[in-house]
């Protein structure tokens, strides 16, 4: 069963290209910077488990909270299906294709047998829009891409750090969408309120000070070999982690909404996030180079590039937040 008409969504970042092709489907195309904008989607956490075997860069806010934040300003109806039952899990997923509608995935990448790096990351997401008898059709960042549908099973229901218990979820349109201004200014200052006010020292701009420290001691760490740090330097610029992708991601979410709707004062934040995108590459560039050559001192050259970006998301989402409080006050 293989849903009719379906057109794929290809996005950069798996959570958005997931809910880009519900929504596509259901009628409602948007860019993929402007559902990680709506989603309030931009913070950082810097996560050091043990579980984890290495520290984990977060760019983004909570995985699924970034889903339920887009169903929310757009007004659209989310149904997400959890269970630890593998029967129900499918069932959930076929009877919805069967229906012609297409269903987000949550699942560890490593059963994907696509995926020739095998790692374990549970936070992924695909969607999943047609089956036979031995395979599963997915559309996977930018790819239409086929894994079997025992391997598919394994990777939901797989238990670990970011994991849900076989997480799915579907999106269906209602009658009434919303302003979109009014949308994306609710969405900017919520967003900007959340980044500037963490709940502890390792989240958003705090989180960023901290990585600073602590990167440096990196190649001292135990259990950390230089190809975790490659890999770390890695996903912060082209995965699903860091800050490069979500940075450049918001950059263009605010250069959108500044073309769109001038009136609310984005231009200012937008040009400090247009210095800050290629300075996150950078950082990601110094690890990756400090992992291949196990040199300490480009992990020290990372450290204050992180700090000079520590500063300047605080100044910009200060700004974000006086300029849309202002604007929604008096134009709403």
């Amino acid at each position: 069963m293989i849903i009719e008409n379906f057109a794929p969504f290809y996005g950069k970042h798996c959570e958005t290209t997931a809910v880009g092709n519900l929504l596509q489907h259901c009628g409602l195309t948007l860019s993929e910077p402007m559902l990680f904008g709506i989603g309030e989607g931009l913070s950082f956490i810097y996560w050091d488990s043990k579980q984890m075997g290495f520290p984990f860069l977060g760019g983004r806010c909570k995985q699924d909270v970034l889903t339920e934040n887009i169903a929310k300003r757009l007004n659209v109806k989310l149904e997400v299906k959890e269970t630890s039952s593998k029967a129900k899990a499918w069932e959930f997923v076929k009877s919805n294709i069967d229906k012609g509608i297409p269903v987000g995935l949550k699942l560890d990448m490593y059963y994907l047998e696509y995926y020739e790096g095998k790692i374990h990351f549970a936070g992924h997401y695909v969607t999943m829009y047609g089956y036979d008898e031995a395979l599963g059709y997915l559309v996977d960042g930018k790819e239409q891409v086929k894994s079997s549908l025992s391997s598919i099973a394994e990777a939901r229901n797989y238990k670990g750090p970011m994991s849900s218990p076989n997480r799915a979820f579907t999106i269906t349109a209602t009658d009434k969408l919303p302003d979109m201004k009014k949308t994306v200014a609710c969405a900017i200052n919520q967003n900007a309120e959340q980044y500037l006010n963490p709940p502890i020292q390792n989240i958003s701009f705090k989180g960023i000070r901290k990585t600073a420290n602590a990167i440096i001691k990196w190649l001292d760490k135990p259990g950390m070999d230089p190809q975790q740090i490659i890999q770390a330097g890695r996903l912060m610029d082209e995965g699903g982690t860091g800050g490069a992708l979500f940075r450049n991601m918001y950059r263009d979410f605010l250069k959108e909404c500044d073309e769109l709707y001038p009136e609310i004062g984005l231009h200012k934040a937008y040009l400090k996030f247009e210095k800050i995108a290629p300075m996150w590459a950078e950082v990601s560039k110094l690890i990756c180079s400090a992992g291949e050559n196990s040199n300490e001192q480009q992990l020290k050259e990372a450290s204050p590039i992180l700090l000079d970006i520590a500063s300047l998301e605080e100044e910009a989402m200060k700004l974000l937040f006086e300029n849309t409080s202002g604007f929604i006050e008096h134009k709403f």
